[in-house]
């Protein structure tokens, strides 16, 4: 899956600019949980890092359960939706319509399942604190080949900071997530992938 290589893979980085004054106590699984069930709507700034080296930089929405947008800024032509089941890439350089792959297929499922519980067994492969940041690396473990996705937060109050994608050949992508708006009103149009090809067609 290149193009989700491109998208989804990124290198840990940037975060000393996380640094707090004080430690931190590492964040337990079941709060990490909690705060994911309980985020539902949020929308925010992006850096993405590609597996090459080049950076993107964007707007993301999320919508629980299994909805995500990311906007790509310019000069990008690009967009990614997950909705319906799908995650769909959009390039406008593609005159082949968007790549789609089952969301469930890719490390992205796990943030935006109905019921995240990373306390189910074999799905956390690792789980640490340099006592500013707590870092999950988390698989599907009933397809542990799908890849896995690092999440990386802070606490008090707990706050999702950034995720590293491993995608099933091994590539990485990493999205640092500006301050994220939670809450409020976010249009289901804007995750339907049907209506964004409609769009992209015009």
């Amino acid at each position: 899956m290149k193009q989700l290589r491109l998208l989804f893979l990124l290198v840990p980085l940037g975060l000393a600019a996380l640094a707090a004054p004080s430690q931190a106590q590492q964040l337990s699984l079941g709060a990490i949980s909690q705060y994911l069930n309980q985020l539902q709507t949020a929308t925010g700034e992006f850096t993405q890092i590609n597996g090459d080296g080049t950076i993107s930089t964007g707007t993301i929405y999320i919508k629980r359960p299994g909805r995500v947008r990311f906007e790509y800024a310019p000069p990008e032509q690009s967009l990614v939706v997950a909705g319906g089941g799908q995650v769909a890439i959009f390039d406008a350089r593609s005159n082949d319509g968007p790549d789609r792959y089952p969301l469930n297929q890719t490390p992205l499922n796990i943030i935006l399942a109905r019921n995240v519980d990373l306390t189910r067994a074999s799905m956390v492969t690792g789980h640490t604190s340099d006592g500013t940041t707590t870092t999950v690396t988390a698989q599907d473990p009933d397809h542990p080949e799908y890849g896995n996705i690092q999440l990386v937060f802070t606490g008090d109050p707990v706050e999702l900071r950034q995720w590293v994608i491993t995608d099933d050949v091994g590539g990485q992508t990493t999205v640092i997530l500006g301050d994220l708006a939670k809450g409020g009103n976010i249009r289901d149009i804007l995750f339907n992938i049907q209506a964004e090809m409609r769009a992209w067609q015009n």
